[in-house]
């Protein structure tokens, strides 16, 4: 059983950074693909970005390249996720959801395990 652990959400201006921390325990860390998705109040869970086992390869939803960057240590089980120049169609609940095999998937059904989500408010 796995189990992911989020922080680092807060209320933000539009502008302004924020970094989201995810600790995950349980199995193996270092094989999982793990990912952050997004949701907001009447939409969608939606994909944000993705990283494989090794970190040498992420992939971002358009509305966020440039601006977010997700990135992990294995000794320490925890992936990362830097927002800057947040807007306030940021505004969500943002998940750390894990996925163990090898090709990476922008679908939430694509991950087994799942955190709790932490909100996160860019105010304009």
């Amino acid at each position: 059983q796995v189990q992911l652990v989020e922080s680092g959400g807060g209320l933000v201006q539009a502008g302004g950074s924020l970094g989201l921390s995810c600790i995950v325990s349980g199995r193996t860390f270092s094989r999982f693909i793990l990912a952050w998705f997004r949701q907001a109040p009447g939409k969608k869970r939606e994909f944000v970005a993705a990283i494989d086992w090794s970190g040498s390869t992420t992939y971002y939803a358009d509305s966020v390249e440039g601006r977010f960057t997700i990135s992990r240590d294995n000794a320490k089980n925890t992936v990362y996720l830097q927002m800057n120049s947040l807007k306030p169609e940021d505004t969500a609940v943002y998940y750390c959801a894990a996925r163990a095999r090898l090709i990476i998937l922008r679908i939430p059904d694509g991950y087994g395990s799942w955190g709790q989500g932490t909100q996160v408010t860019v105010s304009s």
